[in-house]
């Protein structure tokens, strides 16, 4: 059955006109297709042999050893490409060609997105642009040569504060002109619908692989499943699965920025209010006037004002419990984790693991975790380093 694009009160589609008969078709085509026998058949060949599901349940030891209490970390970072976003790019990638689009855009903020549409253009022979901040430019310069080395072109975005929501802005603008060969690609379950329920159809499969990996691993249901939340499509993914079962206790963990965990420029869901931005109505960095804030963040792919809807609505029902973690808590937390488990985390990954952290102590020590590691952090190691120099 169709979904009608509201989560609550959220949600919806609120767009230019001329974009309505584009989102239509999309939504046309997504629902056609999801279950077609065909379409299931080769995502899930693709899932399997060429991005590298599924992704195994790792039993972090030493990590577990040090906080008191088992944590259980889902593998996303071994995905190609590094991350979860390579799930999404190739179900929207293989619905445009399917749609007979040849061409595809997409923004990005710390470039994994970017990075997972330039191979899945690559991958399909569509021509590909990428929307992307100045200042996400500078700050992911590896990601950015891989996406040209893919092909794509990355456009730089100048406007606002060169960052992801600004990409966003010029993306949507740029489809506008060219709806009728173009597919816009969008990186989480943000945006006008029908995007906030495709992009978690194809993060679903984070979930429904955790679930019967910890029943096949631990023996049981996990206690807590913890993800880090920006816009929220990994944490959507892997929460979708646990949705149901009350006893699992849901954390989505927020950038708190530079020590305000509670200020208007970071954590969204924790501090934010009721608006609507980029297509859809959601919680929302804003003043008293609606104007959007600058968000901060050390981490480029949650530099976000906004979130998804159904973590909005997830919060209002009180299902997933919103927290924030501060700039030096994740750094504290990517250098024990590297040192205690030889992963290098993804800087967005890791609010999850310094929200861990801080339960050092607090939760017993039979109590089992699922960490779910978006990505891995190659991208994130020249950050590292300009703020703690390895000595």
């Amino acid at each position: 059955m169709k979904h009608d694009g509201r989560f609550g009160q959220f949600g919806g589609f609120y767009v230019p006109e001329v974009l309505i008969p584009a989102l239509e078709e999309i939504e046309q085509a997504f629902y056609k297709y999801k279950d077609d026998p065909q379409f299931v058949a080769e995502l899930d060949n693709l899932y399997r042999n060429y991005a590298g599901r599924p992704t195994p349940l790792y039993y972090a030891r030493r990590f577990s050893e040090y906080l008191g209490f088992n944590v259980y970390v889902k593998r996303e970072d071994l995905l190609h490409g590094g991350a979860h976003k390579v799930n999404n790019t190739i179900g929207q990638a293989l619905l445009a060609r399917y749609m007979g689009k040849t061409k595809i855009i997409a923004e990005t903020g710390a470039g994994q997105h970017g990075l997972a549409t330039a191979m899945t253009g690559a991958l399909f022979g569509l021509e590909t642009k990428i929307f992307m901040g100045t200042i996400d430019i500078e700050r992911q310069s590896v990601n950015v040569h891989k996406m040209r080395l893919c092909g794509a072109e990355v456009v730089p975005v100048e406007s606002g504060t060169g960052t992801l929501k600004d990409a966003i802005n010029d993306a949507l603008r740029y489809w506008t002109s060219h709806v009728e060969d173009t597919v816009y690609i969008f990186g989480s379950v943000c945006g006008p619908h029908p995007y906030p329920t495709i992009v978690k159809h194809f993060q679903l499969p984070i979930g429904v692989e955790a679930r019967a990996q910890s029943l096949e691993i631990i023996g049981k249901l996990p206690d807590v499943v913890t993800a880090c939340v920006g816009g929220g499509s990994n944490s959507m993914g892997i929460f979708s699965a646990f949705i149901a079962d009350q006893d699992v206790r849901l954390v989505g963990v927020e950038p708190g920025g530079k020590g305000l965990a509670t200020d208007e420029h970071a954590a969204t869901l924790v501090a934010g209010k009721v608006g609507v931005f980029h297509g859809a109505k959601s919680y929302l960095l804003q003043d008293e006037e609606g104007q959007v804030h600058e968000t901060e963040s050390i981490s480029a792919g949650l530099d976000y004002p906004a979130v998804g809807p159904e973590h909005c609505m997830l919060k209002d029902l009180g299902r997933v419990e919103y927290v924030a973690v501060e700039d030096e808590q994740v750094l504290d937390a990517f250098e024990l984790f590297t040192k205690k488990e030889g992963i290098i985390p993804a800087l967005e990954s890791t609010h999850a693991i310094a929200y861990l952290v801080s339960q050092k102590g607090k939760f017993p020590k039979e109590i089992n975790v699922i960490l779910n590691l978006s990505g891995r952090g190659d991208k994130d190691v020249g950050i590292v380093e300009k703020h703690r120099p390895v000595e």
